[in-house]
């Protein structure tokens, strides 16, 4: 999966640098790392200009982003799958990540397939289409990663 960058050092040089002075970078960057596997592009933009500018909002917003995400009444591959069919069903490009989340978080594939097949009833055939090519994608993702492994 290809995914466009900031350049962080333009951002730190006319925005200036990350302020957040309770939680470090890194340590916001890993729950991202941990989940997907990296830190995605927009993700990164947001914990840069906001965690430069306001960085109690961002507190705020990754505080939010946790109780939501990480309620106790759900593990975590079972919030990603939900999270995957809300994006995927609004056809939203975040679906991919969930996806990946979902998948890292133990979902199987069976199970990636049923929350595209129930997205599919609200949302139609474009949903289904765009369902099986984020499988295909991580399918295809998971075999070269294996692939790469074994070099």
């Amino acid at each position: 999966m290809a995914h466009a960058s900031v350049d962080m050092d333009a951002v730190r040089s006319e925005i200036g640098s990350y302020a957040d002075t309770r939680t470090p970078l890194t340590e916001r960057e890993q729950d991202y790392k941990d989940l997907i596997g990296f830190v995605p592009p927009r993700i990164a933009a947001r914990l840069a200009v906001t965690g430069a500018l306001d960085p109690d909002l961002l507190s705020l917003q990754e505080e939010a982003r946790l109780r939501a995400m990480y309620p106790a009444c759900f593990d975590t591959k079972t919030s990603q799958l939900m999270v995957f069919g809300m994006l995927l069903v609004k056809l939203l490009d975040g679906a991919v990540l969930h996806a990946r989340a979902a998948r890292r978080s133990g979902a199987t594939w069976e199970e990636m397939q049923a929350v595209v097949s129930l997205a599919y009833l609200f949302g139609g055939m474009p949903v289904a289409n765009r369902g099986a090519e984020i499988i295909a994608q991580l399918a295809e993702s998971e075999s070269k990663e294996r692939a790469d492994a074994t070099v």
